[in-house]
């Protein structure tokens, strides 16, 4: 299926979990544990570099470990083996060293982490990148004024610049999320057979302490083989951060439509034509990250289920981790990499904006013209005479401005220059401004403490 990888995946991503980059980082672990057992006394110094020197992905037979692994049931079992093949060719006694006390869950679990550490780290630049953006958009629309809508229909007036702060604002919550999962999650997995770390005798904690400062990872209070949160938060983040990213491809996609045509995705030679018309300009970046945000929470469940596992090793459930985890942070990276495309492009119609304000002749101010006669009237008694007038407006085909004007029951309490005053898009838009200059203040607090 790699045929589709360029147009759902990432490629930076691609590599962090491409095949020898996974049995690297496996191999990683292998080549710190020598280190941190030789420093914690455990094997003798004289072996480390022997096996140091055999842990490269690129000595391997990834054909013979992928066959040897569905025998084995895990990558490590075979791995091993090879790597202790390897470093006897070189170095007899130093073979009897290799993978000394640990399980193959270690090194699986370890190497994931450390490959997850690297995806987490191109992820929160796109995120980064794609909050400076829409930081910049949402300021720069702060006053554009555009149509509201609920349950797909017009509502009342607001600001572009508030949906972008919007999208922003959910946007800074997932900055963070993974921020704190990041220091929770990516600590060392290292228990050997079964949590307890009885065969490296009473030296255990301080290769572990060791194993961990080499990794430049946590160490967690205890091994977390059959306890599968870690995962399953990093995964559940992942997919929320999806699911804004697909509400802001959904907002976008439908600002393409034809009858609205207020936002389009960045146009370029061969992207979002038909196959059969000519004329169609469709939003292809949009439906991709909406793909994600329908594929990944589902994805999220697998991991969730997971979690329920059995004593202290995992049947089924670990394995199902294997290539799905993977797979959600790939399309995780994908859409917010095809997102922050858009928005770096986005093409703004404010003209549109304003014209499509005017489509219902007036009736996207119906709301404002009831509070102001609902002083006078009481709030049930004007929001009848408003919603008699709109019919009649909707009926004659007439502005209701022009309706409400020559209403003796309106005009005895609104002067035609306050019925006019309710008809700029700007004079009813609330506390829209303030509310994007507070989800702007949160964006640059949130990157001062970053920079701090």
């Amino acid at each position: 299926m790699s045929l589709l990888d360029p147009l759902f995946g990432s490629e930076a991503i691609d590599k962090i979990f491409a095949d020898p980059s996974r049995l690297q980082r496996m191999l990683d672990f292998e080549a710190a544990l020598a280190r941190a057992e030789a420093r914690a006394g455990v094997i003798p110094g004289s072996v480390v570099a022997p096996i140091v020197a055999q842990c490269q992905a690129g000595l391997f037979d990834l054909g013979a470990l992928a066959q040897s692994a569905s025998l084995a049931g895990n990558l490590a079992i075979p791995m091993v083996k090879q790597l202790t093949w390897l470093v006897a060719q070189h170095h007899a006694e130093a073979s009897g060293y290799v993978h000394w006390g640990a399980t193959s869950q270690d090194a699986i679990d370890t190497g994931f982490v450390l490959q997850l550490r690297d995806a987490c780290a191109v992820i929160s630049a796109d995120l980064n990148r794609l909050c400076d953006l829409l930081s910049a958009l949402a300021e720069q629309h702060r006053s554009t004024p555009l149509v509201a809508r609920t349950w797909m229909q017009h509502a009342v007036p607001t600001v572009f610049g508030l949906k972008v702060a919007g999208w922003l604002d959910a946007l800074l919550r997932h900055r963070v999320r993974l921020q704190q999962a990041q220091g929770r999650d990516l600590v060392l997995q290292f228990g050997g057979a079964a949590g307890t770390l009885a065969s490296l005798g009473g030296e255990g904690l301080k290769v572990a302490e060791a194993l961990a400062e080499d990794l430049r990872l946590q160490l967690p209070a205890i091994p977390w083989h059959a306890h599968r949160d870690r995962l399953a938060e990093v995964a559940t983040v992942l997919a929320l951060l999806v699911g804004t990213l697909g509400k802001v491809a959904r907002d976008l996609s439908l600002g393409m439509q034809t009858e609205v045509s207020e936002l389009f995705e960045p146009g370029a030679p061969g992207r979002g034509g038909s196959s059969s018309m000519p004329h169609k300009r469709n939003p292809v970046i949009s439906a991709v990250v909406l793909a994600a945000a329908e594929r990944v929470p589902a994805l999220t469940s697998v991991l969730l289920s997971a979690t329920v596992q059995e004593h202290e090793r995992g049947l089924g459930g670990w394995q199902a981790e294997w290539e799905t985890a993977p797979e959600i942070v790939r399309l995780t990276a994908g859409a917010l990499q095809k997102m922050v495309e858009v928005v770096a492009g986005l093409e703004i119609d404010a003209p549109r904006m304003r014209h499509n304000l005017d489509e219902t002749r007036g009736l996207i101010f119906a709301e404002a013209v009831t509070v102001a006669l609902g002083k006078s009237l009481g709030r049930s008694a004007a929001h009848a005479l408003v919603e008699e007038a709109s019919r009649k407006a909707i009926a004659e085909r007439k502005y209701l401005a022009d309706v409400l004007g020559s209403d003796a029951r309106v005009t005895a309490h609104l002067s035609a220059g306050e019925i006019g005053n309710f008809f700029d898009p700007l004079l009813y838009v609330g506390m829209a401004g303030q509310f994007v200059d507070r989800v702007l203040a949160a964006k640059h607090a949130g990157d001062s403490e970053k920079g701090d």
